[in-house]
């Protein structure tokens, strides 16, 4: 079930993507992050207020957010800059580089999230899964490589790099989530993380973007911005409640969270018109070999 769940998320966080793009084209990127989450933060309030202050009428659904102690709120908030700073690279680099070659660079985060969770949980992989992940892995460095073909220098272009910090960012986050997984209920983490990612954006808003606001790109509302978040949340929270599923490894999950890297793979392709599409698809057909290898491992 975990590895369906896995899939769904997958194929969500592709379309996230895509709609990322589309708000950053001509647009400032902090308040494009800032409008996202407060979106978020619009789609999750109604299940706050209703375990806060009619409990019983979603006690016992997917949907009811515990209270949580200091202690908890305290690592959220910490899981909330974690997220902010891997998506802070991660909306600077996408907006400057082709979708096709960001999002795949971004994509080899599972390598990342696979050394930590060998590391960190003992996670032991069978010979399916480890040669679904290698296979993927390479093929996401493929695409990387294929930049160097449309001009993109990887030593000297700082969109690259703001998008490999992204990747190391995001990789910590995911390591944290099986942490956070095993001791706090899926909505209790989304949304009091989300919840503090909007606070302290708000910070970075005002003291940050508003200051010079007339001398970079303007702002402005794209209906795009509103998708972000509702593809993102129910994106996450799949993902969530994957990590909590017995014999769930977070090395699976989110190397298969990755493969959703299709969907801007093909916007990229046939509507941006980005270039070597045909070499990319080599890359792509890797990518989904070791996908099914993955699948096989876990059945």
């Amino acid at each position: 079930m975990w590895i369906i769940l896995a899939f769904i998320s997958a194929l969500l966080l592709g379309s996230y993507e895509v709609f990322k793009k589309v708000s950053l084209k001509d647009n400032a990127v902090i308040p494009v992050i800032l409008v996202s989450i407060l979106v978020s933060c619009l789609i999750l309030t109604p299940f706050l207020f209703l375990s806060e202050f009619f409990p019983d009428t979603i006690k016992n659904s997917i949907y009811f957010v515990p209270r949580v102690d200091l202690h908890a709120h305290l690592l959220f908030i910490l899981k909330a800059f974690i997220v902010l700073t891997s998506w802070l690279f991660a909306y600077f680099g996408l907006k400057h580089l082709p979708i096709s070659l960001a999002s795949p660079i971004k994509a080899t985060q599972p390598m990342w999230t696979v050394v930590g969770a060998l590391l960190i949980f003992g996670e032991k992989l069978n010979g399916y899964q480890v040669a679904g992940i290698g296979i993927t892995l390479v093929s996401f460095f493929l695409f990387s490589v294929v930049g160097k073909k449309e001009g993109i220098s990887l030593k000297t272009n700082k969109w690259f790099w703001y998008i490999v910090m992204a990747t190391l960012t995001g990789a910590l986050s995911g390591l944290f989530d099986k942490y956070l997984m095993k001791r706090y209920e899926v909505m209790s983490v989304q949304v009091y993380y989300t919840f503090y990612q909007a606070i302290i954006m708000g910070i970075i808003t005002i003291f940050l973007w508003a200051p010079t606001r007339k001398k970079t790109t303007p702002f402005k509302f794209k209906w795009a911005i509103a998708f972000i978040s509702l593809f993102l949340v129910t994106a996450d929270f799949v993902y969530f409640y994957a990590l909590t599923l017995p014999d769930s490894m977070i090395s699976i999950v989110s190397t298969i969270r990755r493969s959703g890297v299709i969907v801007p793979f093909f916007y990229g392709a046939i509507v941006m018109h980005d270039k070597n599409i045909k070499l990319k698809i080599y890359d792509l057909i890797g990518v989904l070999i070791g996908m099914y290898l993955l699948y096989l491992g876990s059945k």
